[in-house]
This record gives structure tokens, sequence and C-alpha cells, in this order.
């Protein structure tokens, strides 16, 4: 399929952002703020809709992702989907409460679901700290079938892992298989209940990670 122009005024902003990545800037290559604004000076949020990019897989880093970069720079790391091609640009949305948001994020444990990074951790060799959202991500079923789960995943993973699968059922089902009796116990109580049994040092872990960083800095003092 020939490629589409990304001057062309009949596709969506999305993909005309898509199209300038590839064919102005180059997989790999930097560019700036104001570089994309000069390129769409029709558009008002030109930056949010080359966010939504993340959504199909395309990875564009800023300076908080690679600090080698200022603020005013970012960087085409990798290409996803080519949403200018019918059907690839299709997403199903999905309207999370506030409630659910802090369902999800006490399922998984306040912890990125893809690397286990937590809230303001930095990323090993980087000053560059770590912040948590939801992404939709498929999960394989028994049968072959997949389902879309809401999972939470840091910025650095969500905007890399594409539709990557958050859990294959029966890769879970085999390695509970294999888990020490005691383990087993422990894992069908807390399933019985429906949440995780933390004990207490975990929980308050959970809570320092929400603490400012001052605060933080008072709780390691006390312990110390």
């Amino acid at each position: 399929m020939t490629m589409p122009d990304w001057r062309d005024n009949r596709l969506g902003t999305m993909k005309r952002t898509a199209l300038w990545l590839v064919q102005e800037v180059g997989e790999g290559n930097t560019f700036t703020k104001n570089q994309l604004r000069e390129a769409f000076p029709e558009v008002a949020q030109i930056d949010r809709r080359m966010r939504d990019l993340r959504d199909f897989g395309w990875k564009i880093d800023t300076s908080r992702e690679d600090a080698g970069l200022d603020l005013n720079e970012q960087r085409f790391a990798q290409r996803g989907a080519a949403v200018w091609e019918p059907g690839k640009a299709t997403r199903q949305a999905v309207a999370v409460s506030t409630s659910q948001r802090r369902e999800i994020l006490a399922r998984d444990g306040y912890k990125c679901r893809s690397c286990g990074i937590g809230p303001g951790e930095k990323y090993v060799g980087t000053e560059t700290t770590a912040q948590l959202d939801l992404a939709r991500r498929p999960v394989r079923m028994p049968g072959g079938t997949q389902q879309t789960q809401l999972v939470v995943e840091c910025n650095r993973c969500r905007v890399g892992a594409g539709g990557e699968l958050a859990a294959d059922v029966q890769d879970v089902l085999s390695r509970a298989a294999r888990l020490p009796m005691i383990e087993k116990k422990m894992l069908a109580g807390w399933i019985e209940e429906g949440s995780r049994r933390f004990s207490e040092a975990e929980q308050l872990w959970a809570d320092f990670l929400t603490l400012p960083a001052e605060a933080r800095e008072l709780v390691r003092e006390s312990l110390s």
C-alpha cells in the first residue's frame, strides 16, 4: 500500500502527524516542539494528537525518558502501527473512574506490571523517575482468545509496549502448578478473598511511595 503524504488534509491530524514523523523526521532522530507546531500551524493541540500515537505502539521520547534531550526536544524513537492504513487507527475508548483507578493500582501493588518499578523510583542508570498510569493490554485466555484488560504500567513501558500481552492465562496456570504447597495455599487464600493480604510493612511501603520527597526523607530518617 502506497504511503500517503503527510500534507494531505483529507487525513486526520493524528495520521498526518505519524506520516510527518516518518517522512520528515525519521526514526531515531530528534525534533523540537516548534518544528512540530510549524508543520501544523492550523492545529491548536498538535502535541496531544502526537501523544495519541503512543496508544498504537509509537515511542516518542521526551526529556523524562531521555535525559539527553532538553525540554523543547523530543525523539522519534520507534514507529508503531501504520495508523494511516484502514482499520489501524481503531481503538476502544475505556472510561475509568477515580475509584476504579485506585482499585487497579492497589490490585497491581502500585507497581508497573511490565518492569516492576514503583512511582517515583529511578530507572537504573538514569536520573529519570517513573510515573504510573493505566494501559490497555490483551490477555490470552486458555482457549487462545484474547481479552483486553486495564493494567498498571510506568511511562516508559506504556509508550514502548505496543500491543504486547499483559498475561497468558495458560502460563499463569503452569507456574501456579509448580508452586510449593504452602505458597499454593497462600495464593488460593488471596484468590478466595478477592484481594491480597498485604503485610503491614508492604502496606507502609505502598503508602511511602505516594509521599512527596520531603516526607519520604522524614520517614527515612526516622528508620535510620
